[in-house]
């Protein structure tokens, strides 16, 4: 299958998404390390503003896609654009306009968060009261009041929080976040997901991977599906459903007659089962020829962690 904080945050321009629609381009996207293979011939278009999911198994490549699109390492093939310029010829321009997550991200556990968060603005380059806004602005949307408390003597939760408000803290136009909720409880991995939508609507790309398919289904526009570091089917959710799951129909029954299609009894009455529309109206249409009733009829959509199994195997 193919694939097709506060103050300086500016609402989304509809003429810029639209001339600017595919601001991440992948081409033919390649990593070897030693004669392995961890990415093979990757190519997708992420939009502007758009959520866009990466999943896949444990050593899929996710996190080595992730690591190529913010720079950190370096494709043995194919190519990246951000805003058409080339990743391996402008990684320090590029840079400028990301924020990178990893899912092991190490922190100064010495320092309180506004003094790390402070370090990394002047990093950017930031003057201090923009910094000192910024840093106040993202850690109250974060919810994370830590006043004098150093990082080390934080829960995991907060520590992720003020990960994620380093990768924020120089108003990056596009995230990429690597299991931004691993091993965090439901809570917080709830609050962080409203967050990270909320991100979508200040006019921010962002890119993630994340095991929790529940969340890859209500945040993302696109998905990436990949195993052993290729493609196993890209798009929206629409679009995958329909390629790789679709809808059941169930309708529940009462008739005299035995039926002339699979259909088994519970409670007097008969239960039918089908992704087809068109047998789905036979059914329908049988059932009114033979004076029965239909007591219910149910539809089910596929899941993506039903399609995603289906996929794996």
């Amino acid at each position: 299958m193919v694939c097709m904080f506060e103050n300086s945050v500016k609402p989304l321009d509809l003429k810029y998404l639209t001339e600017f629609s595919k601001e991440i381009a992948v081409e033919g996207l390649r990593k070897e390390y030693n004669g392995f293979t961890a990415v093979d011939s990757l190519s997708f278009e992420i939009k502007k503003g758009e959520i866009f999911g990466i999943v896949g198994p444990n050593g899929a490549g996710k996190t080595t896609t992730l690591k190529m699109l913010s720079g950190l390492i370096t494709p043995t093939g194919g190519s990246i654009k951000i805003q058409g310029m080339d990743i391996k010829k402008d990684a320090r321009k590029i840079k400028q306009k990301l924020g990178f997550l990893p899912e092991e991200s190490p922190l100064y556990e010495g320092m309180t968060a506004n003094d790390y968060l402070m370090f990394f603005a002047q990093v950017y380059g930031l003057e201090k009261k923009t910094a000192s806004m910024r840093i106040s602005g993202i850690l109250n949307a974060l919810r994370l009041d830590a006043a004098g408390k150093k990082i080390g003597e934080m829960s995991k939760g907060m520590q992720r929080k003020v990960a994620i408000a380093r990768a924020l803290i120089n108003d990056p136009e596009y995230l990429i976040l690597d299991e931004m909720t691993s091993g965090l409880d439901p809570t917080t991995s709830r609050y962080l997901v409203d967050f990270v939508s909320g991100l979508r609507n200040q006019g921010k790309t962002i890119v993630f991977s994340a095991h929790n398919l529940y969340q890859v289904e209500s945040l993302c526009d696109r998905v990436l599906i990949m195993n052993r570091g290729k493609e196993i089917a890209c798009g929206t959710l629409a679009e995958i459903k329909k390629m790789c799951g679709g809808i059941e129909y169930s309708i529940e029954f009462n008739v005299d007659e035995e039926p002339d299609f699979e259909a088994v009894r519970n409670n007097g009455n008969f239960i039918a089962r089908t992704n087809n529309i068109d047998e789905f109206n036979r059914i329908t249409g049988w059932v009114a020829k033979h004076n029965g009733r239909i007591m219910d009829i149910r539809t089910t959509e596929t899941s993506l962690e039903e399609i995603f199994i289906k996929l794996m195997g």
